[in-house]
């Protein structure tokens, strides 16, 4: 399966629902892209051309958040987004019309969105991925080790790694409760901040290595580390060891 550009139709889609969808958060959260340090001011645009955005996963309102923040910085994110998404009656052929590129998780033709994704790239676009490949299971919200397909993206493409860390998504959709929280949310807003990290030439990192998977692995977890520590900046805490035993898709 390839990558279908969504065109005009698809554009105009994705601009009502970010002015639609976009309203409906600033009702319920405040979301902040944070300044970085030493820098003046937060960054105001990502890099023009194909680019790979990574962000922690934390909530269910993340793949909202992560778009959303990206329309502000100027560009129309595809996400990567599980089956269960597309299989929505309206949620799924809107994740279409918006160029969306559909994960079979824990079947063994996961690995074959990458090779849509690479399509996405190719053509210029810019492909959201959460590389843990699921909501985290630590216990105080700090991210998983990440599966290496979006470094394995990177090298087949080329396309450097823009880290985006998100903190307090959880308190917007947690994973108990969601509808109750929503309504709270209406009356006490909860801050999200978000900080976005250099882009990442991973083939630069790599040198003249021999990309075996175990370089590939440490590689994946030399650009995670650089997502977790801005995470880790946002909170003002040092994060733990990252681990996890979620395969490498």
């Amino acid at each position: 399966m390839n990558w279908r550009n969504p065109g005009w139709v698809g554009a105009v889609v994705y601009a009502l629902a970010a002015v639609i969808v976009g309203g409906l958060t600033s009702a319920l959260t405040r979301l902040t892209i944070a300044r970085r340090r030493g820098r003046r001011t937060a960054i105001a645009r990502l890099p023009a051309g194909a680019v790979i955005i990574i962000s922690n996963h934390a909530s269910y309102a993340d793949g909202v958040l992560l778009a959303l923040t990206c329309r502000r910085m100027g560009r129309s994110i595809r996400l990567l987004a599980t089956s269960g998404v597309f299989r929505a009656p309206v949620l799924g052929t809107m994740a279409r019309r918006l160029g969306f590129i559909q994960v079979e998780r824990g079947e063994t033709s996961a690995a074959d969105a990458l090779e849509v994704a690479a399509d996405a790239l190719r053509a210029g676009e810019a492909v959201g991925i959460f590389p843990e490949g699921r909501t985290t299971r630590d216990p105080n919200l700090w991210p998983e080790r990440s599966k290496t397909g979006a470094v394995r993206l990177a090298l087949e493409t080329g396309v450097p790694i823009v880290p985006i860390a998100m903190v307090g998504t959880h308190r917007v959709m947690p994973k108990e409760r969601p509808l109750v929280a929503l309504v709270k949310n209406l009356i006490l807003r909860p801050n999200v901040l978000v900080e976005v990290g250099d882009p990442i030439d991973v083939k630069t990192l790599a040198g003249s290595d021999e990309l075996t998977p175990a370089r590939i692995r440490e590689l994946a977890d030399e650009v995670m580390a650089e997502l977790v520590a801005l995470v880790a900046d946002l909170r003002g805490e040092s994060p733990p060891e990252l681990s996890s035993t979620a395969d490498d898709a």
